[in-house]
């Protein structure tokens, strides 16, 4: 099995046309791990103000499904998430950091820290969420 490279998982992301219209970008891939960032625009807003939970979702469950193909290669499909928000989402950008916790013959199950990143560069976690992955 071929294991992907940052260059792979870029390409891949742009080929979805969701994750494009939201500005997603993959910044770090490998060993287990992936990191998917999208700068918080007030498109993405709820009637708060604050970053809208569906986008959380998107993140954890894009970034959950990477760190699980840079185990399992690129033959991988959620299978199911769960998402606990801790506080709502505001700053200039949104990080969706997963790493895998046991990889199996046909499952992959990760975690995914989601934090927003202040103008001065300060990390503020606001959702956390695990995930199963399954190996197609």
């Amino acid at each position: 099995m071929d294991i992907p490279d940052l260059a792979f998982a870029q390409k891949v992301l742009a080929a979805q046309p969701f994750s494009v219209l939201l500005g997603a970008r993959i910044t770090a891939f490998g060993d287990g791990q992936a990191t998917l960032e999208l700068d918080i625009q007030d498109e993405l807003r709820q009637q708060n103000g604050v970053l809208h939970g569906g986008v959380l979702g998107y993140a954890a469950d894009n970034a959950l499904t990477f760190a699980a193909g840079a185990v399992a290669g690129a033959g991988v499909i959620t299978s199911g998430f769960t998402i606990d928000y801790l506080r709502p989402a505001d700053g200039r950008t949104l990080r969706a950091h997963a790493r895998v916790v046991r990889a199996g013959r046909t499952r992959v199950v990760c975690r995914c820290d989601l934090s927003t990143i202040d103008a001065e560069g300060s990390q503020t976690l606001c959702a956390v969420a695990q995930g199963t992955i399954a190996i197609t």
